[in-house]
Formats: structure tokens, sequence, C-alpha cells
């Protein structure tokens, strides 16, 4: 197969390969680190957990993202790529470490989220830089490729990162620190693995006539209003309900994680350390949903059309959640966190196709930058109504209800403007 010749010819060059390296070991890390804070926050057992604490614990890992995430460009084209993975890396490492000793000390909770907030705000940047190195270690012939194998191997080691904190953690460990200082094991790694790549390599390049910093950021403001209003235009309608149908339906999704948590820990099972076996198989199950949306969606969407393929997505989602969801019992939630991992996943790839297709290529990387505040800003306050809504051991009909209404309204709303779409264009 030729793809199978390109990635080996793409793993066979040196810097790329080396780079690849950094991106496994601090998505890796980000994994263990993740999983470390939702096991400290949710099933700690000298803790009463609440639907509060979990919405507090994903205001911390999302928001960085959002705030920092448009304008972390910015100053990614200032520093050098290099040196961000390297110090950025090393700093994780030392406030992983203040987290695991955070854990252990009788503390507020608010200087604990604190430290998690350093370490997700810097990982915005580590991100960012990979994917903006790229072109260097890679010719334009294979950056695509390159584009496809490296944020998916990303993905997969943060998985297993993910998966060997839970091994850690259900195998013995005293206490949650231990999983933390083990990702901050892997950000020292990454930083050390980072210094196998040459300072200037990674560029950016120096621009004498570059603006100043001020400048560089009220640019960069007004630049995202310019996108929005580009994707408000009549003519890409489409793509902007679609946006805006994946934000409802990202809602949702986090409304019913933070049910499945307080589930997991509560009402199925009896004390925390069961309640975390529960909660393994349930992301593992939601994960291979996402990775079965992938290979459904490209024949489904290409048979439908990505809006219709969106339709189908969120009026599945409409009747089998509360189906699956309201018996409140282990097996159904089993099977729905498959099916809303594909669900969900499924129009994510159906709205970055339309987005991609209908926006101008001088608008595009903006405008997905709105969508990415957008996608975790929804996810945030979908757990603060979650935390509002939910009764302490998680069983809400009341919520299960709701998101099964929302999942009826984008799939009745985006049918609608498919129709009309299809009535212009004929």
């Amino acid at each position: 197969m030729p793809i199978v010749g390109d990635l080996r010819v793409l793993l066979r060059i040196r810097n790329f390969r080396r780079l690849l390296h950094v991106r496994l070991l601090s998505q890796g890390a980000d994994g263990v680190y993740q999983v470390a804070l939702a096991a400290y926050v949710v099933f700690s057992p000298e803790k009463q957990t609440s639907p509060t604490a979990i919405a507090s614990a994903m205001a911390v890992l999302l928001l960085p993202y959002s705030v920092v995430g448009p304008f972390a460009g910015v100053l990614l084209d200032r520093w050098s790529r290099r040196q961000v993975f390297v110090h950025g890396n090393l700093l994780r490492a030392l406030l992983a470490v203040a987290t695991a000793a955070l854990m252990a000390a009788p503390v507020p909770d608010w200087l604990f989220y604190v430290s998690a907030l350093c370490v997700t705000a810097v990982n915005r940047f580590v991100l960012a830089g990979l994917s903006a190195a790229l072109p260097r270690v890679v010719d334009d012939e294979r950056l695509v490729l390159a584009n496809s194998l490296s944020p998916t191997a990303g993905t997969l080691a943060a998985t297993v990162g993910g998966g060997l904190a839970f091994l850690v953690r259900m195998m013995g460990s005293e206490s949650d620190t231990t999983v933390v200082l083990l990702g901050a094991f892997f950000y020292l790694c990454a930083g050390l693995a980072s210094l196998s790549l040459a300072p200037t390599l990674l560029g950016p390049d120096r621009q004498p006539t570059r603006p100043r910093l001020g400048t560089a950021l009220a640019d960069t403001t007004r630049d995202l209003v310019a996108a929005v209003r580009h994707l408000a235009a009549p003519e890409r309608g489409e793509a902007a309900w679609a946006l805006a149908a994946m934000t409802a339906m990202r809602f949702c999704y986090g409304a019913l994680l933070v049910l499945l948590l307080m589930l997991c820990r509560y009402a199925l099972a009896d004390g925390a350390e069961e309640g975390l076996r529960l909660l393994g198989p349930a992301l593992a199950l939601s994960g291979a949903g996402f990775f079965a949306a992938a290979v459904v969606t490209p024949w489904a969407a290409g048979r439908l059309g990505p809006g219709r393929w969106i339709v189908v997505c969120s009026g599945a989602a409409a009747v089998l959640e509360p189906a699956l969801g309201l018996p409140f019992a282990a097996g159904p939630l089993f099977a729905a966190a498959f099916f809303l991992g594909l669900i969900t996943q499924g129009a994510k790839i159906a709205t970055d196709t339309l987005v991609q297709s209908c926006v101008d290529d001088g608008f595009r990387g903006r405008i997905f930058s709105v969508y990415d505040v957008l996608f975790n800003v929804s996810f945030v306050a979908a757990a603060g109504v979650a935390a509002l809504i939910l009764p302490p051991d998680g069983r809400s009909v009341v919520l299960v209800v709701l998101v099964a209404v929302i999942y009826g309204g984008v799939a009745t709303t985006l049918a609608r403007v498919e129709r009309r779409v299809r009535q212009a264009t004929t």
C-alpha cells in the first residue's frame, strides 16, 4: 500500500522522529496527569465528591485552552519553539511535583486547582508549538501525511498514558500522588528529549520588522472578530449552523460525562475503588466509539452529505440517550458510552469537513481557533449546568431528558437548514 511506504519514509526522517518522540512523551504525560487529577477529584475515598468539584476540575483542564489558545501563535512566532518544548516540559514537571505535594498536604482546594491550571496552560503552548514546528522537519510533499500521523499518534499516547495511570492506581498505589509523580517523570523525559533537536531547527525565523507584542495581540483579536463575521455571511450558513450544532452536542456530551462520573462514584459502586474500575471501561468504550466514527463517517457523510450526517447523529442520540441512560444501570451506560462517542465524533468530523469546505482559506485557521474556544467553553458550561441539576448520587431524570431534548432540537433545526440549502441549490 502506498501509504505504508510513505509512513516508512516519514519515520526514517531523523528530525521528524525526534519531534514525534517529544509529542508522544508530552501527550502521554498529559494522559497520566489528567487521569490522576480526575481520580483525585472524583474517586479519592477521603473526599466527598460533588458535581461542583467535577465542574471545577473540567474548568481547570479546559479553560486555559480557550483563553490562551487563540493567542498562543503570537508568542510562538517570537519564541524559539525548541526552547518552548524544553522549558515548557521542565516547567510542567516541576508544577506536577508541586501538584503531588499539594495532594499530600492539608491545603485549600483552590491552591491545588491553581497548580493544575498552570500545568494545563503551559500545555497549550507545547501542543501549538508541535504543530507549528512540523513543516520545519518534513518536506511539503509529505506534510499532509505528517499532519495526519502526528496528532493521531499523540492522541493514542494520551490514551495509553491515561490507561497506565488507571493501571498504576489500581495495582496498589497508596494515593494519587504516585500517579501525578509518574506524569511529572514523563514531562521531564519530554523536556530532555527536546534537547536532541537543534536550537534553531524549529524556528521561528528572525524578522526585524516584527510588530510589538501588544500590537500583535490586538491584531489577533481583530482577526478573530473578522473570522466570525466571515462565518456569519449568508453563503456560509450551513457551516455556521453545523458549528452551532456541534457546540450544542459537545454541551450534551459534557453533561453526560459528569453524570457518568457521579454514577460511577456513588450509585453504581460500593466505594471509590470500585467506581474507578467501572469508569475505566466506560471511557475506553467511549474512545472506541471515537475511533469507530473515524471509520464510519467518511462513508456515511459521503452518501448523505456532512450536514445530513450530523442530523442522523443528533437524531440517533435523542433516541438512544434516554433509552440507555434512564435505567441508570452499568450495562446500558456502557453501551451509551460507545454510541455517544461514535455520534459525537462523527458529528465533529462532519462539522470539520463543512467548515473546511465552506470557509475561505485565509480565514480557516482563525475560524478553527474560534471553533476550539466554543468546543471547550460549551464542555465546561455543561459541567456547570450538571452541577446545578445533579443530586449527590448522580441519578437525574431531569438531566437525561434535558440532554435528549437538546439533541432533538439540534436534529430538527439542522434538518430544516439542510432542506433550505438543498432548495437553494436546485
